[in-house]
C-alpha cells in the first residue's frame, strides 16, 4: 500500500534505537526524509548508514538532547520543512513515589512533557502553511493504566496527552493530526532495563522477570517493533487525515477498559 507521503520530511526524535528507531525505518521505506535524533552520535552515525543502505531516501541525523532548548533548537533548525515529527524521549526509571524528589520530577516533566509540547510548537506554523502535518507522540500504556512504581511516566505523559487533545481540536482544520501511540511491552532495551528493575523490586531472577512480561500481555508475547513503526507509518500517511486526538493502545489486546 502507498501510504502517499513520499517525499516528505519527517524528524523523529529518540530514534537511534528502540521504537524510536522502528518509526524511522518504516517511514524511510515509504519514500520519507529522514532526521534521527538521539545523543549518542557515534550510534546515530551507525543508524544512518544502516538505513541509506536500505532505502533510497535522503537520511540524516543530529545529534542532541531534546531536554534541552539548545537542543531542540538544533534539531529544528535541521528541517525547515517539517511535515511529520515523531515526538519520542526515554522514559523515566520506575521507583517508589516517595522515593521521588522535586528534581526528578521536574527532569521527567521538562523530558517527557515540555520538550514534546515545545517541538511541537516549532513545527505548526509550516504545517498549518503547507495544510499538511502529521504529529505523533510516543506515550505509554501508563497514560491511561498507572501503575504505582511508574508514577513520573504516568504523570507526565497524562499531562502532554491532555494539552496534544487540546491542539488535535484547533489544527484539525489545517489538514494536522495529533495522535498518541500507546506501547506496552514491546522487546526493546527498555523492557530489559524494566526487567532488570523488577529483579532489585522483587527480589527475582531475570528469567523471572521477562517471564512476567510475557504473562502480563494478553497476547503472551512481547510486540515487535517493526508492528509498532507500521502502525506510526500509517498515522502518517495520506489516508489517516480524518483520525486525529486518539490514544493508540499497542499491547497485545491487553488494555482492560472499554473506553
Amino acid at each position: 500500500m502507498n501510504l502517499g507521503i513520499e517525499g516528505r520530511t519527517a524528524i523523529v526524535c529518540g530514534s537511534s534505537q528502540g521504537l524510536g528507531l522502528a518509526c524511522a525505518e518504516a517511514l524511510a521505506r515509504e519514500g520519507v526524509n529522514v532526521i534521527l535524533n538521539g545523543r549518542d552520535a557515534a550510534k546515530l552515525e551507525k543508524v544512518v548508514t544502516a538505513l541509506r543502505a536500505a532505502t533510497d531516501t535522503n537520511v540524516t541525523a543530529i545529534a542532541a538532547d531534546i531536554a534541552t532548548a539548545e537542543g531542540r533548537e538544533r534539531l529544528i533548525a535541521a528541517a525547515p520543512v517539517c511535515d511529520i515529527l515523531i515526538n519520542n524521549n526515554g522514559g523515566p526509571k520506575p521507583g517508589n513515589f516517595a522515593d521521588i524528589d522535586h528534581d526528578t520530577w521536574m527532569q521527567v516533566i521538562e523530558a517527557n512533557m515540555v520538550a514534546p509540547i515545545m517541538l511541537t510548537r516549532a513545527v505548526l506554523t509550516g504545517m498549518k502553511e503547507r495544510k499538511f502535518g502529521r504529529i505523533i507522540n510516543i506515550t505509554s500504556a501508563m497514560v491511561t493504566t498507572p501503575r504505582p512504581h511508574m508514577a513520573p511516566s504516568a504523570g507526565a505523559r497524562a499531562g502532554l496527552t491532555g494539552a496534544m487533545k487540546a491542539l488535535a481540536l484547533d489544527v484539525a482544520r489545517h489538514n494536522i493530526t495529533v495522535n498518541n501511540l500507546l506501547p506496552e511491552r514491546f522487546d526493546t532495551d527498555r523492557q530489559v532495563q524494566m526487567a532488570k528493575a523488577a529483579m532489585a523490586r522483587d527480589s527475582i531472577s531475570y528469567e523471572e522477570a521477562r517471564a512476567r512480561q510475557v504473562e502480563s500481555i494478553a497476547a503472551r508475547r512481547l510486540g515487535d517493533p517493526k508492528e509498532f513503526g507500521a502502525t506510526c507509518a500509517f498515522l502518517c500517511s495520506a489516508f489517516a487525515g480524518f483520525m486525529s486526538g486518539q490514544n493508540i493502545h499497542l499491547d497485545g489486546g491487553s488494555y482492560p477498559a472499554l473506553l
